[in-house]
């Protein structure tokens, strides 16, 4: 067992600058949760928090209902894998897998197996007598994770450790990690990135951290199709939800908005009277456009058109000199540069914000 809990955890530096507060978060045994989040947001300080390299400033962290916020790391049954792979470069892979085992006065048989057994997960047993030049960037990663795996760690802390591949080897890497996560259903794993695609295919939960705090936390398909605010709508998904400004002019069990720049959108979402015309910010995402003829959410001349083979991407001038308002449609689409075209959306997956927080029905 391995469940986590962090209590009200703050983290600041020099009583001063603060880096993160009310962290209050509970991690279930055999989840692989993923902290997602802009650069200097603090996912990689949550982490190291947990693994105990960062003291915390204020709260709790308990593992198992045992308070870990005074124990040393080495005694909190954690395995970290970095950024960098941090191998000796001296060392075999077997010697490499082996070390911190031979630290702990493990007996040779001890050793034999753990190290085999952590092989035969990686699908190392062929390298294990090379040196860490003779492998590749990938090979390297797996080493690095089959070092923590040999001390059979309560949890599995991974920082950032694709980021040094190349495209081809990430995308490898990464379903490598998510059967190693199959193959062991009851480790527990918190994951740090900054590429949504990892935090989508490989989070059984995604905890948003902005503004020195959570945002959001929920599972991947959760955080897409039903963002609880304006900076996860925008940060889940890529290209970035567009927000286009408008005011509603209709209410009840469907809600129409007038949109800057002439656009109409109807979301599925239920108002009151009240509500006429308060002024809201419509979400659609770029792949949940589609074309119509006559007044859409969209209305204009295509700017900009991005060719990708199974998608195009058409970009719009931003009505107010904002971003550019963009549509994946699917399929090649030639010729619609400085074209006018309408575009619209389910109502079910358009989105409405008010003061930057999501609308419910």
């Amino acid at each position: 067992m391995a469940d986590l809990k962090l209590t009200d955890v703050a983290k600041t530096y020099g009583g001063k600058v603060e880096v993160l507060k009310d962290i209050n978060l509970d991690i279930k045994t055999g989840e692989l949760v993923v902290f997602v989040g802009p650069s200097g947001c603090g996912k990689s300080t949550l982490l190291r928090m947990i693994a105990g390299l960062e003291k915390i400033s204020s709260g709790t962290f308990e593992i198992d209902g045992v308070k870990m916020n005074d124990v040393p790391p080495a005694q909190r049954g954690i395995a970290m894998v970095f950024q960098s792979y941090a191998l000796y470069p001296h060392m075999t892979v077997r010697d490499n897998m082996a070390f911190a085992l031979k630290l702990a006065k493990k007996t040779k048989a001890e050793i034999d197996e753990a190290v085999g057994n952590a092989a035969k997960i990686l699908q190392l047993d062929d390298y294990l007598d090379r040196l860490p030049k003779a492998l590749s960037g990938g090979q390297r990663q797996r080493v690095a994770i089959g070092r923590a795996i040999v001390r059979d760690p309560k949890v599995y802390l991974f920082d950032e450790p694709l980021s040094n591949l190349d495209a081809a080897l990430r995308v490898a890497t990464r379903i490598e990690i998510a059967q190693l996560k199959e193959s062991m259903p009851n480790s527990t794993m918190v994951y740090v990135t900054h590429d949504q695609v990892e935090a989508m295919t490989l989070a059984d939960r995604i905890v948003v951290l902005a503004n020195k705090g959570i945002a959001q936390v929920g599972s991947p398909l959760d955080l897409y199709e039903r963002p609880d605010n304006e900076f996860v709508a925008q940060f889940i998904g890529s290209p970035s939800m567009n927000l286009i400004p408008g005011e509603i002019t209709e209410t009840g069990a469907q809600t129409t908005v007038k949109l800057v720049g002439g656009g109409v959108a109807v979301s599925a979402i239920a108002t009151q009277a009240s509500d006429k015309g308060r002024k809201v910010n419509v979400g659609v995402r770029p792949e949940d456009f589609t074309t119509v003829k006559g007044t859409g959410i969209v209305n204009g001349t295509v700017n900009f058109t991005e060719a990708l083979g199974e998608v195009t991407l058409v970009y719009f001038k931003g009505e107010r000199g904002e971003d550019p308002i963009i549509a994946k449609l699917l399929g090649i689409h030639k010729g619609l540069r400085g074209s006018q075209i309408s575009l619209t959306a389910d109502p079910a997956k358009v989105h409405m914000f008010a003061d930057g927080v999501t609308m419910r029905t």
